[in-house]
């Protein structure tokens, strides 16, 4: 029988032992990767404590007082007893829904000047370092700068204020994840409607921001989450009232103002509607968040 050369070259290849693929924890580079995964979900689990046990006094405490009163009734006085938020609520959403009509638009046109229209210029330069500068800008000053500008101009606290206040806040927050959700925008995207004779402003329009949609709105969600837990500008602004709204020009009430000051109280039954409008005011800002991660998750 002839044995050619690649019978030999199989049967050397056969005869080497072979690899084993079992990992071993002996090996310094499996121990290491294994620690470090330990300390990932370690530190991981440490930082959540604070956040569950955050839920579990919020639950604890105001999830007890949870019921429909709560969202039909107005604050109650000193000594009353039961009593609800429900002209909070309503003041929230009201002021939340002013800066969101201010700064929505105002901020998504900006993010495509920004992002598609003249990224490189020297405005672009100057507005995005501006809007920077806004996103660690004390929300306090904010309110400060609103009661100088507007409240003393209308000579009262209004919800137009805290809304004005508000949409100073998420402005930024709009404009610049507008822009980077524009600047995703693939290139040829933009090539391709401008080859067809579309101009600037129908490539904008038309193309790019149907297509940055998604991000836009995770922007939008996160904006409206974080006004609807603003407090400092609103003191400054809206105030608070006990009555519900009837006029945009008059003093507002809001959970977030509602909870500072039943949570000074030495009242029983003020400090348990402070707790249960804590969960409130957490609820919807949660819901809003898992709206931006709805948003985000689509792809561009």
């Amino acid at each position: 029988m002839t044995v050619t050369t690649a019978d030999l070259s199989r049967a050397a290849v056969g005869a080497r032992p072979q690899p084993s693929m079992r990992r071993s924890f002996s090996e310094s580079r499996n121990m290491r990767s294994f620690l470090l995964t330990l300390l990932v979900w370690a530190m991981a689990i440490i930082a959540s404590v604070p956040l569950f046990s955050v839920l579990y006094m919020l639950i604890s405490q105001g999830g007890a007082r949870l019921s429909l009163d709560l969202f039909t009734q107005l604050p109650p006085a000193g000594f009353m007893q039961g009593g609800g938020f429900g002209n909070a609520i309503i003041g929230t959403l009201v002021m939340v829904g002013i800066g969101s009509a201010l700064a929505i638009p105002v901020g998504i046109l900006g993010g495509a000047y920004l992002g598609a229209i003249a990224p490189d210029s020297k405005v672009s330069e100057g507005v995005r370092f501006v809007a920077k500068v806004l996103t660690g800008f004390p929300s306090i000053l904010v309110g400060v700068f609103v009661f100088g500008a507007l409240v003393q101009a209308m000579g009262t606290f209004s919800a137009i204020a805290g809304g004005v206040a508000l949409a100073i806040g998420m402005l930024p927050t709009v404009m610049l994840t507008a822009e980077q959700a524009i600047r995703m925008v693939p290139q040829r995207m933009k090539d391709a409607a401008t080859g067809i004779g579309c101009t600037t402003t129908q490539t904008v329009w038309k193309v790019v921001l149907p297509t940055a949609l998604p991000g836009i709105m995770t922007g939008i969600m996160l904006a409206i989450a974080s006004a609807a837990g603003e407090s400092a500008p609103l003191l400054f602004t809206a105030l608070f009232s006990n009555f519900w709204l009837e006029s945009l020009a008059e003093p507002t009430a809001s959970l977030s103002i509602l909870i500072y000051n039943f949570s000074g109280m030495p009242f029983p039954n003020q400090i348990q509607l402070a707790w249960s409008a804590s969960l409130v005011l957490v609820l919807i800002v949660l819901v809003f968040n898992i709206l931006s991660r709805l948003f985000g998750s689509r792809k561009v």
